[in-house]
């Protein structure tokens, strides 16, 4: 609720403002009130509604009695001369303002030429903007130009020199408070993002851009979740650059034959790799990287990257530079690159740069001024303004632009509305075709109402967005909350039904109306490992079946119809010490452990094969639920073997996955070429297949 001080206005709509008084200031009571502005004009209120608040305060709603004038600074004074700043509150959110300062050019931020910079920033409400250099260095003298106010919120200022790698900042008067920050617009941000910086993306040093074949459709993907920190941290591996957008594609002789990095991840051949959070986040001191771990779930610009990633972080430059190497390099590989966004909240709501400029407009609030807290942060984002929602489809269309990335996973994509993720997914695949979207569409608790919401709930209103299947994780995997819960794979039979539909994609029990919608999982950044859960769900088995059920889970991963994902090290048993929730933990938590992958090099060799034959193979990567209704068909044997067949033109596969003790026989009554066999029980050809304890089969029908 409201009501920090004695006295608090909010202006909340062009003709309400509301007033809280607490009792402990004479006693709440005022007969009159009324604003002045910065001109001394007297602006009469009316009383239209009083009521008290619990025991501490009383409310005043009061209506204006003439226009208010947005972005001027008015004082409230009550019958006792007590006077407060009045905030522009809940106003901001109403469809008028938008209607009255939505800008609609592409122009915000920095115009540079040699000759003269030019800055905008949109902030309807503040009554005061100065241009802040810094000519000699962010710590250095500063020079201090006022901007003007233009039309629809626009503010502006022209400096007619060469302002080039001239750091800056802005201070902005708004509700009668004097913030500094960065320029929201500029991706050019300096050391943990203290100062913007002047400079021009088309005077970075960025690679040419590498055409790539186009896919046919999403389920063509194979996707592999890696930290850029953590493929790198490890000591021992050759890398020269750890921890850094350098290192993660650094190759030399040492990576090469310890196959660590860059040439692991190449070794696996994943179509690929998406990145943890890359853009500039708060958690980590990027002065001193290595002081803190973070995953880098905190944004607080979403158009600058990480400094703590670059060699560099005082060079606004070379982080631009260092990640635009990382994709092209990827590129030059022939994987593709997807980034983590977090598009659902901010690190620090009172030091966000667009919370400074226009307060409370980019964040969920309600009337009463509550904010929204489904992230469970504070601070959900708002993206259904009209510029909130431009600022993120821009910030897309930027990041596409400059550093020709293939795709987006959206962090609590629920608390999203459902118009700015297809806007969003509409001007990606303009960009291209083959554009990946897709996020964690849980329905949190959000302000967004229910209907409107970029859940799964809501998937049939987003044709082209996909969604992590939690359905598959629980099934397969066994319960996320519950550790000694098994799901299928680990041995739960029981799930059986539940395994048949979700290796379908979900789509024949409707959760998905395709499967380019069906991201599925076991594994990610967040939650324990799925060795750490088998080690509690499989308590009491050795070491060597707990790496044959890895070896079964990640087959039904990269059999099933949908979109596989794979978190780094789910290939060899990664384990994070048993704990679930290593955001914070530092390095020796969270490093990829190739010393641990050499002694489960078994798992490796076979997910490494599972990969290879799901991109052999368009049966597994159907695009429809009609395909799967017609060319995809199961069966069991004994309510305990899964026997699972897909079809697309000549291609014909039967796959076999047993998470029991026992052996079983299946007579195929044809010939077959054994593609896969964890349980090395069959020769290469054979119709009459021997189906071991705890083992994946896949057979290539002749």
């Amino acid at each position: 609720m409201r009501m920090h001080d004695a006295l608090e206005c909010y202006i909340d709509n062009f003709n309400k403002v509301n007033v809280y008084i607490s009792k402990n200031f004479y006693g709440g009571l005022s007969r009159i009130f009324h604003l002045k502005d910065s001109r001394d004009n007297i602006i009469p209120l009316s009383i239209k509604k009083k009521e008290e608040l619990s025991n501490q305060y009383i409310h005043y709603e009061l209506s204006v009695d003439s226009l208010l004038e947005i972005g001027e600074e008015y004082m409230l004074f009550d019958e006792h001369c007590q006077s407060v700043p009045a905030q522009y509150s809940h106003i901001v959110k109403t469809e008028q303002f938008d209607e009255e300062f939505a800008y609609d050019k592409d122009d915000l931020g920095i115009t540079y030429t040699p000759k003269k910079t030019t800055f905008r920033l949109w902030a309807p409400t503040a009554f005061e903007i100065n241009l802040v250099l810094r000519p000699e260095g962010a710590d250095g003298p500063k020079e201090i130009l006022p901007m003007k106010r233009m039309e629809r919120g626009l503010w502006e200022v022209s400096v007619n020199r060469d302002l080039l790698h001239v750091p800056y900042t802005f201070t902005v008067r708004v509700n009668g408070v004097i913030n500094e920050t960065v320029d929201p617009y500029n991706p050019f941000l300096g050391i943990n993002g203290t100062v913007s910086v002047v400079d021009d993306l088309s005077l970075v040093k960025l690679p040419e851009k590498i055409k790539m074949p186009e896919m046919n459709g999403n389920t063509d993907a194979i996707i592999y979740e890696a930290s850029v920190r953590d493929m790198t941290s490890q000591t021992g591996t050759g890398i020269t650059h750890p921890r850094q957008f350098l290192g993660f594609v650094e190759e030399n002789k040492t990576t090469k034959e310890r196959r660590t990095g860059f040439s692991y991840i190449k070794e696996l051949a994943p179509t690929h790799v998406q990145l943890l959070p890359v853009f500039f986040f708060g958690s980590v001191d990027e002065a001193y990287p290595n002081i803190f771990y973070n995953w880098g779930y905190d944004p607080m610009h979403y158009r600058a990257l990480e400094g703590s990633y670059s060699s560099d972080p005082a060079d606004a430059r070379t982080r631009i530079e260092e990640f635009s190497k990382l994709v092209h390099s990827l590129h030059e590989a022939g994987i593709r690159v997807n980034l983590d966004l977090v598009f659902n909240h901010v690190y620090n709501k009172g030091r966000f740069a667009l919370e400074k400029l226009v307060p409370n407009y980019y964040f969920l609030m309600s009337e009463n001024g509550d904010f929204s807290n489904g992230s469970f942060c504070g601070n959900d984002i708002d993206a259904r303004p009209k510029m909130s929602r431009k600022y993120f489809v821009d910030t897309t269309n930027q990041i596409i632009d400059t550093y020709d990335v293939d795709g987006f996973r959206f962090d609590l994509m629920g608390i999203i509305d459902i118009d700015t993720m297809n806007e969003i997914t509409k001007e990606a695949r303009k960009r291209k075709k083959d554009f990946m979207i897709y996020g964690e569409g849980w329905n949190m608790p959000s302000f967004v109402p229910e209907n409107l919401r970029a859940s799964q709930n809501n998937q049939a209103k987003m044709p082209e967005v996909g969604h992590f299947s939690d359905r598959f994780r629980e099934v397969i995997r066994g319960n996320n909350n519950d550790l000694s819960k098994k799901g299928y794979a680990s041995g739960n039979t029981d799930e059986l039904e539940n395994a048949r539909q979700v290796m379908l994609g979900s789509v024949l029990e409707g959760r998905f109306t395709s499967p380019e919608k069906a991201v599925n999982y076991v594994e990610c950044h967040d939650n324990h490992t799925l060795w750490d859960k088998n080690r509690q769900a499989c308590k009491g088995e050795s070491s060597e079946i707990r790496d044959k059920r890895q070896i079964l889970t990640n087959a039904m991963v990269l059999m099933a119809q949908g979109i596989p994902f794979i978190h780094a090290g789910q290939e060899f048993g990664r384990t994070k010490q048993n704990l679930g929730n290593t955001y914070n933990r530092s390095d020796s938590y969270n490093r990829m452990d190739y010393f641990r992958r050499n002694k489960h090099e078994a798992i490796v060799d076979a997910t490494k094969k599972l990969i290879e034959i799901r991109k052999n193979h368009p049966a597994l990567r159907l695009l429809t639920k009609e395909e799967i209704e017609n060319n995809v068909s199961t069966e069991n044997m004994a309510s305990s073997v899964l026997v699972y067949r897909a079809h697309k033109d000549d291609d014909s596969l039967v796959c076999f996955f047993n998470p029991t003790d026992r052996f079983y026989d299946y007579n195929l009554n044809q010939n077959g070429k054994i593609l896969f066999d964890s349980g090395k029980s069959n020769p290469e050809e054979t119709n009459s297949v021997v189906i071991a304890p705890y083992s994946a089969i896949i057979v290539e029908l002749h």
